[in-house]
């Protein structure tokens, strides 16, 4: 159907009286989800870039009346986030225009087409998320996946912002993930206090987070300890659910590090109308222009559930 022109042919019940209700052009939306995953900025360039330099190592001994040790740091790799044009409109014959006697029909067209626009922006956003244990549609400049257990240091090493092996999400997995962001180093190896903030889910593991996260004492045991996920607010942001993640068992942490997920926008959705001279046809189309990525792996931690 891509490329056609809505006409008179294209829905011909439109032409004729009697007819109580046109369905299918739009629905109820799910609220906004893709801010959740990433942090929201405006960009005024062709694209942005975030350069990683290193910060220095542990102090050694000075010996009594020796020189003092001088260390340095060195530029690391560049995260660049290069926006994309996305459009997509739709053209109406003049002839349609003036004989459909249903203005609803006429009207919902645009609001599908913000429909389509909000359901692509939402789409792109997971699929960083959804490309997660792959890298087939996000890497970063290291030329590492999104989460994995060998993100390479500048200096040398490697970390993990991945579970391994991928474990389904329970409450021993949920405590083995914030261990894990607890432990993360810097590039030099010294602790910093990375913290996890919250919790992403697909819609197969929104009740189980629930219970996970909000039971007062252990879910799904008859013991009497105390649900310490809750008690010690280790996901202060709290869980977040998104209908777009495509893996049911997969799950991801974001942290409290701050050059993490972010979408920019270079042009926000625009919508615009026009009409062809010679064919009269009426055009409507939106457009934008966006780019989506992670500048640092211990922003987001992931486990590809089984």
């Amino acid at each position: 159907m891509a490329g056609g022109v809505i006409n008179t042919g294209s829905h011909p019940k439109a032409l004729w009286p009697g007819v109580l209700a046109f369905w299918g052009q739009t629905y109820a939306e799910h609220t906004e989800e893709f801010s959740d995953l990433f942090d929201v900025r405006e960009s005024e360039q062709a694209y942005e870039e975030e350069v990683q330099v290193t910060g220095f190592g542990l102090a050694p001994i000075k010996a009594e009346g020796g020189p003092l040790s001088y260390d340095y740091e060195t530029q690391g790799p560049v995260q660049r986030y290069t926006h994309l044009a996305y459009g997509l409109g739709y053209k109406v014959t003049l002839e349609e225009l003036m004989n459909n006697l249903y203005d609803k029909v006429s009207y919902d067209r645009a609001e599908a087409n913000a429909f389509s626009i909000r359901q692509t922006v939402e789409n792109l956003a997971a699929g960083v998320y959804n490309d997660a244990f792959t890298g087939n549609v996000f890497q970063f400049a290291t030329g590492q996946s999104l989460c994995g257990v060998a993100q390479p240091n500048t200096t040398g090493g490697t970390f993990a912002n991945a579970l391994s092996p991928g474990a389904d999400m329970t409450e021993a997995s949920l405590e083995d993930m914030c261990i894990l962001a607890m432990g993360l180093p810097t590039d030099r190896g010294l602790l910093v206090s990375i913290m996890p903030q919250s919790l992403h889910v697909a819609r197969q593991e929104w009740f189980n987070g629930n219970r996970l996260m909000k039971s007062v004492l252990q879910s799904g045991t008859a013991n009497n300890d105390p649900n310490v996920i809750k008690m010690t607010n280790a996901f202060p942001k709290g869980l977040k659910l998104n209908h777009y993640l495509t893996a049911p068992h997969a799950w991801f942490v974001r942290t409290n590090c701050m050059h993490g997920p972010k979408w920019f926008w270079r042009l926000r959705p625009q919508f615009d109308q026009d009409n062809d001279y010679d064919t009269k046809n009426a055009k409507s189309a939106t457009i934008f222009m966006a780019s989506a990525g992670v500048t640092d792996p211990r922003s987001i931690l992931g486990s590809n559930g089984p």
